[in-house]
């Protein structure tokens, strides 16, 4: 069952996604709502925020929440002062507030990264029986399909839209390869002490919230959807080719196995 607050947020960023879908794509969004960018990507961190705090419990979803945005602040500052992790790069300042040349707002991105990944890689590695085969298993897969959302944000963010700009070239779009190892590496880490989490907790297994664990697997989807949608605008081909088919693979997985799950609990 899901709350007032809950239909109302998720609705909320509905309205915001569709809008932001029509501007960005036809760049028509004026400079006087350049802020619109940060409450978008509040709005789908919060997402994932309430996600883990309906489905593990206000304590432990707190803490994994916490953990996923200061730990990710704490490895993008490295990476913008110091060129750690994911290659040299600075950001332009439409994500809201910037604390020390780093816009906090990639805090509230990253969480809704893991927790889209999280929801997926769990579900799908939820009949592993062995505990550190289904912990690897779904560590390694979470960090996977986080790097399929990348293949499509850094493009569009880097090439059409100049979020952030690299310093140094790649054979991908001018995009490091350090970039997308950097990204797997974190989501790596994350999904790690996530699983540490819940399996000493021993609610792996666990799905309190319908309401929010379906609706992870939308914002997934709807992410990469308006990605490739800006990205056509630009003739990114490449980029929409990489990501729509590892995406496709993931969501129709996904639906099997939710349709097999609930095929057996009848």
């Amino acid at each position: 069952m899901s709350h007032t607050f809950d239909r109302i947020l998720f609705g909320l960023f509905i309205f915001w996604y569709i809008n932001g879908v029509i501007l960005l794509t036809f760049d028509i969004l004026p400079p006087a709502l350049e802020w619109a960018n940060a409450v978008f990507l509040i709005l789908s961190g919060t997402l994932g925020v309430v996600y883990f705090i309906r489905n593990y419990g206000a304590a432990l979803g707190s803490v994994i929440s916490a953990a996923i945005f200061l730990i990710t602040l704490l490895v993008e500052g490295a990476g913008v002062h110091y060129g750690l992790f994911f290659g040299h790069y600075y950001y332009n300042p439409d994500f809201g507030l910037v604390v020390f040349d780093l816009p906090l707002t990639i805090g509230f991105a990253w969480l809704m990264v893991i927790a889209t990944t999280h929801g997926i890689s769990k579900q799908l590695t939820k009949v592993i029986s062995n505990t550190w085969i289904r912990g690897l298993t779904y560590v390694v897969a979470g960090s996977i399909f986080a790097v399929v959302i990348d293949l499509i944000i850094d493009p569009v963010a880097f090439h059409i839209k100049e979020y952030w700009i690299w310093d140094q070239g790649g054979l991908y779009y001018d995009i490091p390869f350090s970039n997308f190892a950097g990204w797997f590496w974190l989501a790596f880490l994350l999904h790690a002490i996530i699983y540490l989490l819940l399996s000493y907790k021993k609610v792996y297994h666990i799905d309190q919230s319908p309401y929010w664990k379906i609706r992870m697997v939308w914002l997934f989807g709807l992410m990469i959807f308006m990605f490739m949608v800006i990205a056509a605008t630009e003739q990114l081909w490449l980029a929409i080719i990489v990501t729509a088919i590892p995406a496709i693979i993931i969501l129709w997985s996904y639906l099997l196995s939710l349709q097999k799950e609930e095929g057996e609990s009848r």
